[in-house]
């Protein structure tokens, strides 16, 4: 299992690195990232010390682990900026914080997220066709998510990804233990989001794609 979108408590998750990734082996997950929520203030800090331990867990443990960020609450304009230098400080997954319907986010937040290309567009709510597009257009991924709140509006999701073209991925956004996947959770998701079981294949090809692409860069 592939799972791109987690976080330890160097943001608002409860588990350190140590424990997140040990779990998810556990879980006979095969690759996570760790993508802390990030903006201006706490960039450096997160990103470093996330590598520090992805180095460690990486010799330690038989399962791949990638450092990463959310880029969270950034004024939309500034996204494009702010995911480049998160990957200068050495973040290979850059996921932003969509304009979820658990939430009250920046408007426009995902159309400067598809446009700047980032990674990941997490839990995007009402996503636009127009949006759906460029990131199709810009391989943007788009998240299904399993987290709860979050996930009201997988459904919307799911159809105006599908109709443009644009590649989905299943993500947790795991704060905590028991948020990482289960073979029951995939389940439940994908049928709420209106997806057959099988159609977990394609995501987790479409989150390979990511990996293989940044992993190395």
């Amino acid at each position: 299992m592939i799972d791109l979108h987690t976080h330890t408590f160097f943001s608002d998750g409860v588990l350190s690195p140590f424990e997140l990734v040990y779990t998810a082996k556990h879980k006979d997950y095969t690759t996570i990232a760790i993508t802390d929520h990030i903006d201006y203030s706490n960039m450096e800090f997160v990103i470093l010390n996330i590598i520090k331990a992805v180095k460690v867990l990486t010799e330690c443990y038989d399962i791949l682990v990638l450092p990463g960020a959310e880029l969270t609450y950034i004024p939309p304009k500034l996204i494009k900026s702010a995911a480049d230098e998160c990957r200068k400080l050495g973040a290979k997954i850059v996921v932003v914080h969509g304009e979820t319907v658990a939430e009250t986010v920046p408007p426009e937040t995902n159309i400067y997220a598809v446009k700047a290309g980032v990674d990941i567009l997490a839990h995007p709510g009402h996503l636009s066709e127009e949006e759906a597009v460029i990131a199709a257009e810009n391989d943007v991924k788009i998240e299904i998510t399993t987290r709860k709140g979050h996930s009201a509006a997988n459904k919307e999701v799911a159809e105006t990804a599908i109709n443009k073209r644009a590649k989905l991925v299943l993500n947790t956004d795991t704060h905590m233990p028991e948020n990482l996947l289960t073979k029951k959770l995939i389940i439940q998701t994908l049928s709420d989001a209106g997806l057959p079981v099988n159609y977990y294949d394609v995501m987790q090809k479409n989150s390979l794609e990511i990996v293989n692409a940044r992993r190395h860069n």
